[in-house]
């Protein structure tokens, strides 16, 4: 059976969870199978040889030949779920690690008391938001919606709540180029306010400190909003 062009899409997103850096060679293979499955064969012309990076890319896309469009999406997806598969055994959980949920590299996520705890955990990065830690949070919310918990908090880790985006948010052009990552942005946003409008429990904010850009956006959406007497500043965007 081909993998469809949802379980393509949903490998796409599995790539920007791997917690660990497959190396520039499976980046290449994951580049090239998608340009073949979007795109058909190597169509440009060969870079320069100087220009090392596009020329690298290129030879990764070209050398599939005329590989038809569904067997490249088929191989993208097998080998996302290769990676995905080893970057779960190689994750060591704890046993009896109940109360603290495992798998989350930007956030900590914990269930006490009937009430789930989601914190945002870069505290050296005033927990700006990065493109994997808006998946997690989403991941984070959607499991807590069909927990055991009664209602569920977000605060964050450290003297910020949250600092809005990652500026790195910016700099990360996928494949298909500037055009592409607006699309892309444009869905993860829509997704992610969406986890939180249609969150079926109580949602709590407990702001620890201050707040920038989305996180500040986002509070309308919760049931209650907490405000330390640490914070001195909300800013808008």
């Amino acid at each position: 059976m081909r993998a469809s062009q949802e379980d393509f899409e949903n490998a796409m997103n599995q790539v920007k969870l791997l917690k660990k850096d497959p190396g520039n060679e499976v980046k290449l293979k994951l580049y090239a199978l998608y340009k073949q499955a979007t795109e058909g064969p190597c169509n440009i012309p060969k870079p320069g040889v100087f220009d090392l990076i596009n020329k690298a890319k290129w030879d990764a896309w070209n050398v599939l030949g005329s590989l038809p469009k569904e067997t490249a999406r088929q191989n993208y997806v097998d080998l996302v779920s290769s990676l995905s598969s080893s970057s779960k055994s190689s994750s060591q959980v704890k046993p009896g690690t109940d109360r603290e949920r495992q798998g989350y590299e930007n956030l900590v996520v914990t269930s006490e008391d009937s009430i789930t705890k989601i914190m945002l955990n870069r505290p050296t990065k005033k927990n700006a938001i990065s493109t994997q830690m808006y998946h997690e949070i989403m991941l984070a919310l959607k499991a807590a919606s069909k927990d055991d918990s009664t209602i569920t908090v977000l605060t964050g880790n450290g003297d910020y709540y949250c600092s809005g985006n990652d500026l790195t948010n910016y700099t990360d052009i996928p494949p298909g180029g500037v055009e592409e990552k607006a699309k892309n942005s444009a869905i993860m946003l829509r997704d992610f306010v969406g986890c939180f409008i249609d969150f079926p429990k109580p949602l709590i904010a407990v702001v620890n400190g201050p707040a920038v850009g989305i996180a500040v956006t986002t509070l309308g959406l919760f049931d209650v909003v907490y405000a330390s007497d640490k914070v001195s500043e909300v800013l808008e965007t």
